[in-house]
């Protein structure tokens, strides 16, 4: 599977959005196989320990995320949200959503398929970080 970020702005920008959080192409293709079976996902990060700190993906229907949560952007038609504590860390860098074998947090939807969810990152530069203070962060009410 690639492992290569899929980014719709992937490098230093003038007036152009700058993604929070891109994926890999093999988590997307993972993304797209688990929305077959299960309908409407999203993706969450708690920062809590174990499976909390990795993105998990429920069915929309299942999982309610509020006010302690931000969202992050979307990636593959997905919405992905993360913890506002935990945001305060990963602030400064690109979410990068990529998958590697294993089992998945114990209520996320992608445990049986033998692969799991990680979050890479990389750091925005001075141009990105300054687009991204003129862009806050979208706020779940």
């Amino acid at each position: 599977m690639d492992r290569a970020p899929v980014s719709p702005t992937p490098g230093p920008v003038d007036e152009k959005a700058v993604a929070r959080v891109v994926a890999t192409s093999a988590a997307l293709e993972l993304l797209a196989r688990l929305g077959e079976t299960h309908g409407a996902l999203l993706l969450h990060q708690s920062g809590g320990c174990c499976d909390g700190s990795a993105p998990m993906c429920f069915p929309v229907s299942d999982f309610l995320v509020g006010s302690a949560d931000v969202r992050l952007g979307e990636i593959g038609g997905v919405s992905f949200y993360m913890g506002a504590a935990q945001f305060a860390y990963w602030a400064h860098t690109q979410l990068i959503i990529d998958i590697v074998p294993g089992n998945g947090g114990m209520f996320s939807v992608e445990r049986p398929t033998g692969w799991r969810f990680i979050t890479r990152s990389r750091l925005f530069d001075a141009q990105e970080g300054a687009w991204l203070d003129r862009h806050p962060v979208e706020m779940v009410e």
